[in-house]
């Protein structure tokens, strides 16, 4: 179950915390991270301490949370280290984000990529976006600023609508990368099926939490939400890489 779900069932009543076993009841003697596993429905390993001692920090794809060591209170926020100032909630996002886009090959995603490039961005995308034809629109420049950009589709209207099997008719295109150019002009694209990755990647899309086109995701996990022009964008990557 995903810790949302989860959560979600708690806050309505459907899960009882007063009804459950405490987690150190089904853990292993001194390690209460099995008990607190078997009660989210998540596996053992995506349960580990915290910065903060009595915590433990439970995981779900790019969900974080917080639970005590006898697994009765849940926590559904962030956690700022006051001394560094940083998220650390926010950070090990990042880390889940940054190996979810990776796990995802150049020949499962639309490539547009100079001979040598700086920075590598994957764009969660639907053809029908304004936004997102906007940013296409300097893929160019992107790339002389020294910017791979990774396409991988994202139909916000979901499975059956028209922008989605415009993103399966540009997938199946003999160049994709000049279907997805003319798409993105408006052009009409010729519509073919194929085995393809936009189910997958549309999925890929909500369990990073896209919450609307272009999404962007770089390298190291920051998410970027929206459209900036190319030299903005660049500037925003170069910070980003400073750790700004």
């Amino acid at each position: 179950m995903r810790l949302a779900t989860w959560t979600a069932c708690a806050v309505l009543g459907f899960g009882s915390l007063t009804g459950w076993p405490a987690a150190s009841e089904t853990a292993a003697a001194g390690d209460p991270r099995a008990g607190i596993a078997e009660r989210l429905g998540i596996a053992a390993e995506d349960v580990r301490p915290s910065p903060v001692p009595g915590l433990y920090e439970v995981a779900s794809g790019t969900e974080i949370g917080y639970v005590s060591a006898d697994g009765r209170f849940y926590i559904d926020g962030d956690v700022f280290d006051m001394e560094s100032r940083s998220n650390l909630t926010e950070d090990r996002r990042k880390t889940a984000r940054a190996g979810l886009v990776k796990s995802i090959r150049d020949d499962r995603a639309i490539v547009f990529s100079p001979k040598g490039y700086v920075y590598t961005i994957n764009v969660f995308t639907d053809i029908d976006c304004g936004y997102c034809r906007k940013l296409h629109a300097e893929i160019d420049e992107l790339n002389r600023l020294g910017v791979r950009v990774r396409y991988l589709m994202y139909p916000r209207s979901g499975p059956g609508g028209e922008a989605w099997q415009k993103a399966v008719s540009v997938w199946c295109a003999a160049d994709r990368n000049d279907a997805l150019t003319r798409a993105k002009r408006g052009e009409p694209v010729q519509a073919k099926s194929c085995d393809n990755p936009v189910a997958e990647q549309f999925e890929l899309g909500q369990e990073l939490g896209i919450r609307g086109t272009p999404g962007i995701i770089t390298e190291s996990g920051d998410y970027i939400a929206g459209y900036m022009p190319a030299p903005r964008l660049v500037e925003h990557l170069k910070s980003l890489a400073k750790g700004g």
